[in-house]
This record gives structure tokens, sequence and C-alpha cells, in this order.
């Protein structure tokens, strides 16, 4: 997939996110935790850790 195409679904996808109910919110986010912590890929599975935060479903850590 081109880049700019990639980023182009990715927005569209936090943009989504950020729709959701807080019911919502917190059944996804314990989706990802859940994939994140059977992820074998290094990489794959940093990306599954962050994505609540860089979703912007939740507050980053100051």
């Amino acid at each position: 997939m081109d880049r700019d195409d990639a980023v182009k679904v990715l927005e569209g996808v936090a943009h989504l996110v950020t729709q959701l109910s807080s019911e919502q919110r917190i059944e996804f986010i314990d989706l990802l935790g859940s994939m994140a912590a059977e992820e074998a890929a290094p990489s794959r599975h940093e990306f599954l850790a962050g994505c609540p935060e860089g979703c912007g479903l939740v507050e980053e850590d100051s």
C-alpha cells in the first residue's frame, strides 16, 4: 500500500474511534491490549500497545 494512502486510512480510523461511546472505547482499548499481549512481532506489539494513545483514546502520561 502506498504510504500516503496508509496514512489517510489511519487518520480515518483515528477519527472513527474518537466517536466511540465510553463503553465502546473501553472495549476497544481492552481488545488492543489483548492483541498486543499475544503479538510476538516486536514492531506489531509496539504498534498495538501504543494505539490507544496514538489514536487519542486515552490521555498520554506527561
